[in-house]
């Protein structure tokens, strides 16, 4: 039996919103990947530890809030800093296009903004283990 695709779901900083996290670990689920959602107001070596701990293939953030270009590559170096290299960053939430160029370059995955459908994200992340395979 195919091993199931571990996905951690987190919220970070200080955006209380997280409905739209709810409704992406909710689809990732009915794809059939097994997620974990960490809830509110995660600090970036929280989520990293948690990733950590819970051996996962992906970590999906959620941010509303405009600090994508502070958070997000800090999540990215503690990652490399815990050699979680064969883990996925990826996300989601109000990003302009330029910054998600930016972060791009920096080693995230691909972004989704608002009205992204949900089978692309699922697509995207079945789509990165494939190519990706884990031991």
């Amino acid at each position: 039996m195919e091993k199931k695709i571990r996905v951690l779901i987190a919220k970070a900083g200080l955006d209380g919103h997280d409905r739209g996290a709810k409704v992406i670990a909710a689809a990732l689920r009915d794809a059939g990947m097994e997620v974990i959602y960490t809830g509110l107001r995660q600090t970036p070596e929280m989520i990293v530890e948690a990733a950590l701990q819970e051996d996962v293939d992906v970590i999906g953030i959620s941010i509303l809030s405009g600090a994508h270009m502070t958070i997000l590559p800090k999540i990215l170096n503690l990652m490399k800093e815990k050699d979680l290299d064969d883990v996925l960053l990826t996300g989601g939430g109000i990003i302009p296009e330029e910054d998600i160029a930016e972060l791009k370059k920096l080693g995230v995955g691909e972004l989704f903004t608002p009205g992204a459908p949900t089978t692309a994200i699922a697509d995207y992340i079945k789509r990165w283990r494939q190519e990706n395979p884990r031991d």
